[in-house]
């Protein structure tokens, strides 16, 4: 029993030890690039501050209680303990609260909309992310020589349209990789930023709050200014709720406390020794910590480091829209699977191209980190608040905490976010706007779907007939019923859809075994397979059928369908044959919807993938019949 136990341990160690290394290069790619440009931007026109040793003392002082409160007690400490069956995300963590037992439906819905800002708002970071931290790592070659400047620019272009090229490959061959690299990374880190506080040790007492607190009640409104820049310290705080379901939380938290947040404080308090020796470092101090010699090879780390951070982001938006297309609130998408032993590892194309259009539109309007280091914060705060306060209704509903706990904590955390927040705010005419906008046409195009789907639905109910009334009108030899199996897709378990009363009516055809299926996403990353089906046998070879499905799945229908030979229901792939309504939706005399959002639903529905290819039903026998609704 002993010998058991001693072996289990190591194995546990071993496999912990395992997914901290692959957690640096997934979840802390984007916080660990951030050191190339948080200090620069502590100290640019917007802020008008100027490194001076008791600045420089007062903004570290910042940005190390700004990881301590937001990242390791917010995220680490508290948010992470809301995990929807393991996974996190502000979809998941929507998901998880709707369901929550006692919530009126007005506020269900608040929570809903509330979600669907914060996805939103994260598809904003995740045209910024590859471009702000690309763009920032090739700068580095401005400080191998000045000359090289003009070439910056097409550099980081190329490195970026490469990197959302190679997509369609997956990446689960090098993405092994991803972890080591990354590790070497904070470990450059750590090395650059020690060598400079051995020099001027004295920069260590910038981790007294009081500095903080001293340099807000000096510089007042350009403390608010500074804040702003301080957020591009803790972007990337939101991926260790998010990818929390691919590691678990015990490996993101040891890589978090161990090795990220020490070798970033090194890197910054690094940085800031250096300043106070050479204030002219300040046109890129991150870069100026390395010898000339290391320079380059710095830089080709730096690039390689934010490629990595990018990568995650675009994983990340991904996933985020494969879920938002199960949950009803987007169209649905092709989705393609890259691999068949990494989990998670998808493709999906329309995603893929639109993000490369608009980060490469904003590397050529902002053409310097710096300029986009404006745009940044607001997409990244504003996920913040979202998920705080999502994270607060849970904490009073699942985890019941009492208001008096809870009211002071998340008070606290909701405080520090907006104060973040209207920070970014003030850059709004600076490039702010632009994650702004993101948001507003996502979070739009989201609610139009929604608004949309719901009147189609209702629509196509109206087309539909009690599966009783049905079964009822079915008399022996009053129509043709040939052998095989036949299943209907269909919104409403108990009726017939409209695409099988078409048949019906003008084909006078009925096959002998008839299956209506409807696919139903739960509001769980992922359904049991003890758990996938329930079957009901309706009589007159009628069965009807529920698929349950996760939010986090792919449904495979065929795949799914098969088991059920089992059980009653005859699935032979060779005679089943699929019959999906494939409806055109057209204007409406009198529409339900305003008219701008009336023609966004028609254009949204237009490109819409159909249900055939959704849910992987085989092309050779599947059979698509539609009808025009007016919406």
């Amino acid at each position: 029993m002993t010998g058991a136990t001693g072996g289990a341990q190591p194995a546990t160690r071993s496999r912990t030890a395992s997914l901290t290394l692959a957690a640096l290069g997934v979840v802390f790619g984007d916080i660990g690039t951030s050191p190339l440009y948080t200090v620069k931007e502590c100290f640019s026109e917007f802020t008008g501050l100027k490194p001076t040793p008791e600045n420089l003392m007062g903004i570290l002082s910042l940005i190390t209680w700004a990881l301590i409160v937001i990242v390791t007690l917010k995220y680490v400490v508290v948010v992470m303990r809301a995990d929807n069956r393991g996974e996190g995300g502000v979809l998941a963590l929507m998901a998880l609260v709707a369901r929550q037992h006692g919530i009126v439906e007005r506020r269900r819905r608040f929570f809903l909309w509330a979600g669907m800002l914060g996805a939103a708002l994260f598809y904003g970071d995740c045209l910024l992310t590859p471009a702000v931290s690309v763009l920032s790592a090739v700068e580095g070659l401005n400080v191998v020589t000045p000359a090289l400047e003009p070439v910056v620019l097409p550099i980081a272009i190329a490195v970026l349209f490469a990197l959302f090229a190679v997509q369609r490959f997956g990446t689960a061959g090098i993405g092994k990789w991803f972890g080591p690299i990354t590790l070497v990374w904070f470990f450059v880190l750590a090395v650059l930023g020690l060598r400079h506080i051995l020099d001027a040790p004295q920069i260590l007492w910038a981790l007294s709050p009081t500095h903080a607190v001293g340099f807000a009640a000096q510089h007042g409104l350009a403390t608010f200014l500074a804040l702003a820049a301080v957020t591009l310290a803790v972007t990337g705080a939101e991926a260790l709720y998010a990818d929390m379901g691919h590691f678990g939380r015990a490996p993101i938290r040891m890589a978090w406390l161990w090795l990220v947040l020490p070798a970033l404080l090194i890197n910054y308090y690094g940085q800031g020794a250096l300043l106070l020796a050479n204030p002219a470092a300040i046109d890129n101090p991150f870069f100026r910590l390395a010898p000339d010699w290391a320079t380059v090879p710095l830089v080709g780390l730096a690039t390689v480091a934010t490629v990595i951070a990018s990568q995650a982001t675009i994983s990340g938006a991904f996933s985020m829209a494969q879920q938002s297309a199960l949950l009803g609130l987007s169209a649905r998408i092709r989705v393609d699977h890259t691999s068949e032993s990494e989990f998670g590892q998808i493709y999906v194309p329309a995603i893929n191209w639109l993000l490369l259009a608009g980060v490469i539109a904003l590397v050529l309007f902002f053409k310097s980190s710096s300029a986009l280091a404006a745009a940044y914060g607001i997409a990244v705060t504003g996920t913040m608040f979202v998920t705080t306060m999502l994270v607060f209704a849970l904490a009073i509903r699942r985890w019941k905490w009492s208001w008096a706990l809870a009211t002071p904590i998340f008070g606290a955390f909701m405080l520090v976010d907006l104060t973040f927040f209207s920070a970014n705010m003030l850059k709004f005419h600076e490039g702010g706007w632009v994650p702004v906008v993101i948001a507003l046409a996502i979070f739009t195009t989201m609610a139009t779907w929604r608004r949309g789907r719901s009147i189609v639905v209702a629509r196509e109910r109206e087309g539909t007939l009690p599966i009783e009334q049905l079964l009822d009108s079915i008399v022996p030899g009053g129509v043709h019923r040939p052998q095989g199996t036949a299943v209907y897709l269909t919104s409403f378990a108990g009726n017939a859809p409209g695409c099988l009363l078409h048949n019906l009516k003008h084909n006078e055809v009925l096959h002998q075994h008839v299956v209506l299926l409807t696919i139903e996403i739960a509001d769980e990353p992922y359904v049991s397979a003890d758990q996938r089906s329930d079957i009901a046998h309706l009589g007159k070879g009628f069965h009807r059928v529920a698929l349950h499905y996760g939010f986090m799945e792919q449904p495979d229908v065929p795949r799914d369908l098969e088991p059920l030979a089992d059980k009653g229901i005859p699935i032979d792939p060779m005679r089943t044959s699929y019959f999906v309504g494939r409806n055109s939706y057209v204007a409406a005399a009198q529409p339900l919807l305003p008219a701008w959002q009336q023609k966004l639903f028609l254009v949204l529905a237009r490109f819409a993938v159909s249900a055939a290819d959704f849910f992987g039903l085989p092309a050779n026998r599947t059979v698509e019949l539609g009808s025009r609704i007016e919406v």
